[in-house]
């Protein structure tokens, strides 16, 4: 009798210990990610208490900028009429330094500062050194010869006088430090001296000689403290919420994060919104596919075939016009009135007719395509290619102290991209916040439909050497 009273007692016992465990177990589904997800959301926002603040505040590993130059091959044929023939040169490599200064947390939920950047050349990683000469179009006449275009003949004349005292031709011979860096032009020189608004600069004259040792201007954004439904997002850029270069509210609107870092827990229906104050204007990513890198799982985000699309191809775009053939974007209104195009490099996903109008572009979409792969979760970017190219419009050299019959045309100057990769950084926030590194805090958030996210599975982190961390190039 009494062993039968021990068996009862012993089956009660397990089947309330099996209750309690299968309880426990739904307590657990529902509180651990929860649990988790607040770790997360506590080391990804800006405060100088989370895991993330240092990575966000300075890069920690180094990462470098990638440019390559469209040499013209044939500036005497150009002159009479023949069509452009250029041949890329480089890539010649440098290394960024980036950090965060004057941070300045504010009351509204929000953190203003500066990012200071400088470059230094790294010339084992380069096809070249600084001191190659390279031929291209000569930005500072082209872009003078056009801003003559509807002056008054007797500037016309005052310009052709000068162009021809100075030398200036429509081509050049530079050395790649002088055209990166800067170098003395006289006509810089005069054109301040004339019309002393007309350039930003006062000295020396290059295509990057702006962002090295100096930054993008302060921004200012939000923390995620208070309100995580809008951490990253910039508030105000120099104090702006919106910019006047364009001619619509759509274009001139500033969305999106300073494109560093974006909110986590993404899903596919979410893009990567950021504001480049290079560009002057905001840029949307949009999601591709789920993806692997390092056994993390990514999402990937591309540029759409509309970011630099004209105003006929995509209407919302009619605020940056006037525009050219499609493909290629005006930024000569936030350029001192600089005939200056933003593309794709080598005219990849624009109108056709401008790549064939030179020889030796090779528009290619594993070469010259914009993505970005973020770790969903964490919502940091783990894997990248940025690659943009900066062209000139060439529509006549009147003025410029030489005769010909130069067809009208999109000369490319040179393009620039780098790519960086992180994730140490993903995985010391998943691993503070107590997830397993095969659990399920690395699977993105799949809101397509069963299948469609099948190859986002968990997997082992690579914790045996540390990645890098990415901040996205400000373009």
């Amino acid at each position: 009798m009494g062993g039968r009273s021990r068996t009862r007692w012993a089956a009660v016992a397990l089947g309330v210990t099996g209750l309690l465990c299968a309880v426990l177990g739904a307590v657990m589904i529902v509180v651990v990610p929860s649990l988790i997800r607040q770790q997360v959301l506590k080391n990804v926002r800006i405060d100088p208490s989370s895991l993330s603040f240092s990575m966000w505040k300075e890069i920690p590993v180094p990462f470098y900028l990638s440019v390559y130059f469209f040499e013209v091959l044939n500036p005497e044929e150009i002159l009479k009429g023949g069509k452009p023939e250029v041949q890329e040169r480089g890539p010649y490599v440098y290394r960024e330094f980036r950090h965060k200064i004057n941070i300045t947390f504010n009351n509204n939920d929000t953190v203003s500062f500066r990012e200071h950047r400088s470059f230094q050349f790294q010339p084992a990683k380069s096809q070249g050194s600084e001191s190659d000469y390279i031929v291209l179009p000569n930005i500072l006449v082209l872009g003078a010869a056009m801003m003559m275009e509807n002056r008054p003949m007797s500037l016309k004349l005052m310009m052709t006088l000068a162009f021809s005292t100075l030398g200036e031709r429509a081509f050049m011979n530079r050395t790649v430090g002088e055209i990166m860096w800067g170098y003395d032009d006289p006509l810089v020189n005069l054109i301040n001296k004339y019309f002393p608004d007309m350039l930003p600069l006062k000295g020396k004259f290059g295509l990057f000689a702006e962002m090295n040792n100096s930054d993008s201007g302060v921004f200012t954004v939000f923390t995620g403290v208070k309100d995580f439904s809008r951490i990253h997002l910039v508030d105000k850029w120099n104090g702006l919420s919106k910019v006047n270069f364009w001619h619509s509210d759509q274009c001139n609107m500033i969305n999106g994060t300073s494109g560093q870092m974006w909110a986590p827990f993404m899903n596919p229906e979410s893009s990567l919104e950021f504001y480049s104050p290079e560009a002057c204007r905001s840029m949307k990513l949009i999601y591709q596919e789920p993806g692997m890198f390092e056994g993390i799982p990514t999402y990937r985000f591309v540029a759409p075939k509309t970011l630099f699309a004209n105003g006929s191809v995509y209407p919302p775009n009619e605020g940056f016009c006037p525009c050219l053939e499609s493909g290629i974007q005006n930024v000569s209104t936030c350029r001192f009135g600089a005939p200056l195009f933003l593309s794709h490099p080598h005219f990849l996903n624009a109108d056709p007719v401008l790549a064939e109008a030179v020889a030796g572009l090779h528009p290619d979409p594993e070469e010259h395509s914009l993505f970005l792969d973020v770790h969903p979760v964490t919502g940091i970017p783990m894997n990248c290619s940025v690659k943009l190219q900066l062209s000139i419009y060439v529509k006549s050299i009147k003025g410029i102290g030489q005769t010909g019959k130069i067809q009208p045309v999109v000369l490319p100057l040179m393009w620039f991209g780098e790519r960086g990769h992180g994730g140490q950084a993903a995985a010391d926030v998943l691993h503070t916040a107590g997830a397993d590194a095969q659990g399920d805090a690395l699977r993105p958030v799949c809101a397509a439909g069963p299948g469609r996210c099948a190859a986002a599975r968990p997997h082992h982190l690579p914790g045996a050497e540390p990645g890098q961390m990415l901040f996205i190039l400000e373009w």
